[in-house]
């Protein structure tokens, strides 16, 4: 099979522990760089700001078929990078400079195939992939999922304005010239979850490929064999950004009616954020203050070794559309109790987890409890789940098998033809 020249739109691009690290958009970038490599060569246009992290890992590291190519902004612009919503602005800005990037590079080198990678949201336009003639691919992103408005009470009422400035936001960019010409121009598009797969326009559906945003390594699934859980207690485990949108209120409420019946379990969430001392009162107001543990955010190897020492791992996001460390927790053989929207919707089967169809809060919290309790009674149930959890990591969001599924997607693109 002959390498190709592939020229990549990564404005986040960096593994774990690494200075400047944002969190899933980087590593996401970062692994599906190094799996176009495996067959091709690439260009990766990625954010100016993060050269001296990248440089400082090639030093020690050197990736075969990576080139990196680095595209700033003004200083006076960094600003934006530290708004809600600014970021965004930001990046649309970013993309028009990475355009003349690409403009140049391709005049010297030739492209086979452009790929916008991260923040290939489904509503953010890509100057490279509608004004460059070489065939285009999107994805993988999201950004249809949506917080039911039954669980909006959960938000202050800033937040659900804010949903609604933020789906405002999304039909204005939804309907920018530059982001229908590439839409229109792409070969393929991959999805992160089937809400973005159902809000898309019938005319690009013929193009749509579910592909997550999230995977997992060889290093990743060893976690689970190391293990040993604390027979002891029964042990749930949550984590992610203490921000009202993980749902960690609704977490909190659940293990406090499920504890009433059973006083030796204890709820660890390992995470940081402002929702931080609301919790911790909310922890206090529902009694289980000796039961539940806010662990602050811990490195990932240290988050794993948690996931897969615990005997459940919740995590009731209102509006999540990856949901990376629900793969996480797959991948180290744990059985995941997730509400059934988004990505941590589509990731969990009734063969590795327990879903629970969002309504009111109330009614959600007494579903997650139950849930709880399900898995607290059945050992073998919750060994079973846990089983196919880690079958269904290994198999379908091992970082190789997505790779091997994008160069798929290439090959079909060049057997088409395709570039308008």
């Amino acid at each position: 099979m002959s390498r190709h020249r592939i020229l990549a739109c990564a404005f986040t691009c960096l593994p774990p522990g690494i200075p400047g690290f944002r969190g899933g958009e980087d590593i996401l970038g970062w692994n599906l760089v190094e799996q176009i490599a495996r067959f091709h060569e690439v260009w990766v246009l990625t954010y100016a700001g993060d050269r001296s992290s990248i440089e400082q890992i090639l030093k020690g590291n050197p990736t075969p078929n990576v080139h990196f190519r680095y595209v700033g902004l003004p200083r006076w612009l960094g600003p934006l990078l530290k708004i809600q919503g600014g970021h965004q602005i930001y990046y649309y800005l970013w993309q028009v400079r990475s355009f003349w990037a690409a403009r140049r590079l391709h005049k010297d080198l030739k492209f086979n195939l452009f790929h916008h990678i991260t923040y290939a949201n489904d509503w953010m336009a890509s100057f490279i992939g509608a004004l460059l003639p070489i065939p285009y691919i999107r994805g993988p992103g999201g950004g249809a999922h949506r917080t039911p408005t039954s669980l909006q009470k959960e938000y202050t009422f800033g937040g659900r304005v804010w949903e609604k400035v933020r789906s405002i936001g999304q039909w204005l960019f939804r309907h920018d010239p530059i982001f229908l010409i590439g839409q229109n121009r792409a070969s393929a598009i991959l999805l992160c979850n089937r809400d973005s797969v159902v809000s898309l326009p019938k005319r690009w559906k013929h193009k749509v490929h579910l592909f997550p945003v999230s995977g997992v390594s060889t290093h990743d699934l060893s976690f689970s064999a190391a293990a040993t859980a604390d027979r002891s207690q029964f042990h749930v485990l949550s984590a992610g950004s203490l921000i009202r949108v993980k749902g960690f209120a609704l977490a909190i409420r659940a293990f406090s009616e499920f504890s009433c019946n059973h006083p030796e379990s204890r709820l660890s969430i390992v995470g940081s954020g402002p929702e931080d001392l609301r919790l911790r009162h909310l922890v206090r107001e529902t009694g289980v203050a000796g039961k539940v543990e806010l662990a602050g955010a811990k490195p990932r190897d240290q988050l794993l070794h948690q996931m897969a020492a615990c005997d459940v791992f919740l995590f009731p996001s209102l509006r999540d559309g990856g949901g990376t460390v629900v793969i996480e927790a797959m991948a180290v053989g744990k059985p995941v109790v997730c509400l059934d929207i988004g990505g941590p919707g589509m990731h969990i089967t009734d063969e590795c987890g327990i879903k629970i169809t969002p309504s009111s809060p109330e009614a959600t919290v007494h579903e997650l409890a139950q849930a709880l309790e399900r898995l607290y009674l059945d050992h073998e149930l919750r060994s079973r789940l846990g089983e196919a959890a880690r079958e269904r990591a290994e198999q379908n969001y091992h970082w190789v098998k997505l790779g091997d599924r994008l160069n798929e997607i290439y090959q079909e693109t060049w057997g088409r033809g395709r570039v308008d």
